[in-house]
């Protein structure tokens, strides 16, 4: 038995669903609150007044569509840890420098791909760096390339099911609705039109309206920053007696081998013949993941210490932070000898960085100044010594990982396992993503801190409020009410522009909207209007999820659109003069074709 608050009347509780979504619209283009901080306040309430059964909302946790997105995104979370997509791109930008054409197709397909098979927004965090680099090789502005990052990532996502979290969620709302699950290649031949559509109009448009500035270096060089360090080698390291040309844990790209030193003695030529040895000291400068990997490495003793280890520390004491040096007592530059960071704290300095500039020939005779960074390693006491010490300041654990590059056959298994089986119709997706992440957690691709960090709880927070306000929208009769007066001034409408009409008020609210509420809202409204005009559901369902997921216009409509604009400090009106005639041309194409796979 259903329970439910009645404090409104059953004649008017339609009415006062509709008041109230009209309020969480305009609170969501309002942005006062957070989306999911709006979106839970409108849950509440229609909880309190009665909107909802009682024991309807429990049943809203119970939809396996945030399941699946939870999964996904921590899917691609170990894609990211186990440094498959930083490898990828890395490679993308070394074609660049001698074959530019290729390498520009290359990353499109592999941005297109990786966005179809990965949520898009770890994409795009981890291209935006490589974009820029890539950029500069080029010799173009990065504004000219990163709206186009987005743009491609977005197109990508809506070649499957697992593109975007909105795929899942709208076949999830369908599927409660009664129509059959959505297969996860079922929407690719649309998406593939789409994808051509919106990449023609990028290749005509792109030169002539998006903006030649340069911006956004800052932000990358923070991204980017460069260590230097140094390595000392050991009998155990397993690559001795190799040419360091062939030593893979020095070939990836963001590391770069500036000297040798033996026996004392520190040279810098022809650094790829030299042959290591045991006792090898190499200079080098690495990205921060690049040189915790290194300093993962059996056999390989990173950085430098001059001192003696913290007394009965072992390896569990210990933990890595960032710190920045300030002027100290005794002013004017130093070398760490002279900081004596070794010998009064016991720490082992990893790395050492300056922005914009070289720091030093090497990591133990650079003389250090205010504003140089350095990558610790020491207990929790020696810090805090350091932090009163007045040497340093800002210490701050550091938010950088190590690459498990060994595990990354398992992560890629593990999403292709997903993608193969579901298509199979083994099991349902959901099932299998779940199964999936146990597999990468249980055999460690990725730690379980970072496994749920992965996951962002806003947007689950936000799905759980709109289908809590999507259930409360069909049980008061909201949206046959709806349906019921749009029914007469679409009457006699071919479906052809009964898709278009919805398409284009999805598409709308979406760029002002987040997408996830336009989706909730608007598929059970399509399923309404299709049974009304007598036509299959899935055509207009499918119109919704494209409307929703195809948003060009606005930084805010899309995620990856808000991660691009910041990283290229473009102006708001950079995105409407490309981002309209995107959202046209895609859309029109988008409408004819669905007709052709999802028939009427």
């Amino acid at each position: 038995m259903d329970l439910m608050i009645n404090l409104i009347p059953a004649e008017w509780a339609p009415f006062v669903a509709l008041g109230l979504l009209v309020v969480l619209l305009a609170a969501f283009i309002w942005e006062e609150y957070p989306p999911e901080v709006t979106a839970a306040g409108a849950a509440a309430l229609f909880i309190v007044l009665g909107l909802v059964p009682v024991d309807q909302v429990m049943g809203v946790f119970s939809n396996s569509a945030p399941i699946t997105i939870g999964a996904m995104f921590v899917l691609s979370g170990a894609l990211v840890r186990t440094g498959l997509l930083e490898e990828l791109s890395n490679r993308i930008v070394q074609v660049a420098e001698s074959r530019p054409l290729v390498a520009g197709v290359a990353f499109v397909a592999a941005t297109m791909i990786g966005s179809a098979f990965v949520n898009n927004t770890p994409v795009v965090l981890v291209l935006i760096p490589v974009v820029i680099r890539l950029a500069r090789s080029l010799g173009v502005a990065e504004t000219r390339l990163l709206i186009p990052l987005s743009y491609v990532a977005i197109l990508g996502g809506t070649l499957t099911l697992i593109g975007t979290s909105t795929n899942i969620l709208i076949s999830g709302v369908a599927t409660d609705q009664g129509l059959e699950p959505f297969g996860i290649f079922e929407i690719a031949p649309v998406g593939l039109i789409a994808i051509a559509a919106g990449l023609g109009a990028l290749a005509v448009l792109g030169p002539l309206l998006l903006p030649a500035r340069r911006g956004g270096m800052d932000n990358a060089a923070k991204r980017d920053a460069v260590y230097m360090t140094e390595i000392r080698v050991t009998e155990d390291f397993t690559n001795r007696d190799k040419p360091l040309s062939e030593v893979t844990a020095f070939a990836h790209a963001g590391v770069q081998v500036t000297g040798v030193r033996q026996s004392g003695v520190l040279r810098r030529d022809a650094l790829d013949d030299h042959v290591l040895t045991a006792g090898d000291e190499l200079v080098l400068r690495a990205t921060m993941s690049e040189l915790l990997t290194l300093h993962d490495t059996v056999g390989l003793v990173t950085g430098y210490r001059r001192g003696a280890a913290p007394a009965g520390a072992d390896e569990g004491d210990l933990v890595i932070a960032e710190a920045m040096v300030t002027a100290g007592r005794r002013g004017g530059s130093q070398t760490l000898d002279q900081m004596s960071i070794g010998y009064r704290h016991g720490m082992r300095v990893l790395g050492a960085y300056r922005h914009g500039h070289q720091i030093g020939p090497d990591l133990r005779t650079a003389r250090l100044r205010a504003a140089d960074s350095l990558l610790l390693q020491g207990t929790q006491g020696a810090f805090d010594q350091l932090s009163s010490a007045g040497d340093m300041m800002t210490v701050t654990l550091s938010s950088g990982r190590a690459y498990r590059r060994g595990r990354a056959p398992i992560a890629l298994l593990a999403l292709l396992a997903v993608v193969g089986l579901a298509a199979l119709n083994v099991a349902p997706i959901a099932v299998l993503s779940l199964v999936s992440v146990a597999a990468i957690l249980i055999l460690r691709c990725i730690d379980s801190d970072e496994a749920w960090g992965a996951i962002d709880a806003q947007i689950l927070v936000l799905i759980f409020a709109m289908l809590i306000v999507g259930v409360g929208l069909q049980e008061t009769g909201a949206v046959q009410l709806i349906v019921d007066t749009l029914a007469p001034v679409l009457d006699g409408l071919p479906p052809i522009l009964l898709l278009a009409a919805l398409y284009v008020v999805t598409s709308t609210l979406t760029e002002m909207v987040t997408n996830s509420a336009v989706a909730v809202i608007l598929t059970p409204i399509a399923v309404g209007l299709a049974q009304q005009a007598g036509i299959d559901p899935r055509p207009l369902v499918v119109g919704v999820m494209f409307g929703a997921s195809a948003s060009f216009a606005t930084p805010i409509g899309y995620q990856t659109n808000t991660l691009v604009y910041g990283a290229g400090d473009y102006r708001f009106s950079d995105f409407l003069k490309i981002g309209v005639p995107m959202n046209l041309i895609v859309g029109a194409a988008s409408v004819l074709a669905i007709p052709l796979f999802f028939p009427f």
